[in-house]
């Protein structure tokens, strides 16, 4: 990839960071200015006739408020470009983020729980019946959630933002303790007080699971926990049915925010020079992207031999320099004008030599009596020289 090209790359990928951030502010800002309204008008409602219920409703509405002002935080930073500091990006800010939100969805469930089971055994029935403007806003909040929900959720998808998708569900969780209202004062109108407190416990329990869900997942993701086996799988068939790929292993990944990075080590022939090795690991990144649009980064990594079997090879096997001078001490000499070309297969040098000057080297000696003279290189795999055809 040329100066341009990686240039031309980054200003691609700042260019949608921001195109993400502006959906997810605008979504949270509605989604905000919605939930303080909502919040307001639920709680002056409850106070004047007479809903207890939903007084706790509209608190948890400026509970939202409070959401979605960490959501406009985390999405500011996590949407930043990579920089020297995090050349991977930040969307672990969007994890951490994520995390929080789930954790708060947890409190909020085990909370209303916790208060509603209190109720279900301890309310007595002599208390101010709900009137009907409580049912009212409790389906007024419930509408209007719901159609929060689905477009908040639409496009966390579409930016492929877990923390923007739970947030959307933490706007539904909202309605769900609206129908808590709505049931509640049904019933208590018809007499059957007691539906409230058990419908709130079951509509809390739905939104603690949702809070342990996104919870879970980050605390998955900040580990570093692979994709599932059946798309790693599909990882390893796509580069294995590539052209050029022997095998392939120690294939990893891990997921970043809404990316997902890889890490994969391809075995090619050891025979193939560097750039056609170089170009089989890049057909193996086309093919791979076309099939899995959320994979970001692709590291891969060519072996001339599968270095998870056998033998490892040795760091202590001689470099290309040391080669030089153990082959002419061996040989009284190098000739001045050879192509060396070295392989590190099986803890071992093989080595081919083609001397462009035959005469420069040992005239007509065979090759059988060069690589006599080697063998005392106990590093030595085999040996082969080249030599031109004379005219």
């Amino acid at each position: 990839m040329t100066a341009s090209d990686l240039s031309e790359a980054t200003t691609a990928s700042q260019s949608q960071h921001e195109q993400e951030l502006r959906a997810a502010t605008r979504v949270t800002v509605i989604g905000m200015v919605l939930d303080a309204v909502l919040g307001l008008v639920k709680c002056v409602a409850g106070a004047i006739f007479h809903s207890q219920a939903l007084i706790v409703d509209g608190i948890h509405s400026f509970s939202d408020v409070a959401s979605d002002f960490l959501v406009l935080g985390v999405m500011r930073v996590s949407r930043q470009a990579p920089d020297q500091e995090h050349p991977y990006g930040h969307q672990r800010f969007e994890t951490l983020g994520t995390m929080i939100l789930g954790s708060l969805l947890i409190a909020v469930g085990a909370a209303l729980a916790w208060d509603n089971v209190h109720r279900l055994l301890t309310e007595s029935g002599d208390i101010p019946l709900p009137e009907w403007p409580v049912l009212a806003a409790a389906i007024a909040s419930v509408l209007g959630k719901e159609w929060i929900y689905r477009y908040t959720r639409r496009v966390g998808l579409e930016i492929r933002s877990d923390l923007i998708i739970a947030n959307a569900w933490h706007s539904r969780t909202d309605a769900f303790s609206s129908v808590i209202v709505v049931i509640s004062t049904a019933g208590a109108m018809l007499g059957y007080v007691w539906l409230d407190a058990l419908a709130a416990v079951i509509v809390a329990i739905i939104i603690a699971r949702v809070g342990w869900h996104f919870t879970w997942n980050s605390v998955k993701e900040l580990v570093d926990t692979a994709l599932s086996p059946e798309d790693t799988a599909e990882l390893a068939r796509i580069a294995r049915e590539t052209e050029g790929v022997r095998s392939v292993h120690e294939l990893r990944s891990r997921r970043m925010g809404g990316d997902v990075l890889v890490d994969i080590h391809l075995q090619v022939s050891p025979q193939v020079s560097v750039s056609e090795g170089h170009q089989i690991g890049v057909q193996v990144v086309r093919r791979i992207r076309v099939a899995f649009e959320d994979i970001r980064d692709i590291t891969f990594h060519i072996d001339a031999e599968n270095d998870e079997e056998g033998r490892p090879t040795s760091p202590e096997l001689p470099t290309r320099n040391e080669v030089r001078q153990a082959l002419a001490d061996c040989w009284g000499g190098l000739p001045a004008q050879s192509d060396l070309r070295l392989h590190y297969l099986g803890d071992h040098v093989h080595v081919e030599l083609c001397a462009l000057d035959p005469e420069e080297f040992g005239g007509q000696e065979s090759e059988a009596s060069l690589a006599s003279k080697l063998s005392d290189l106990d590093w030595l795999g085999s040996f082969r020289a080249w030599r031109p055809m004379r005219d």
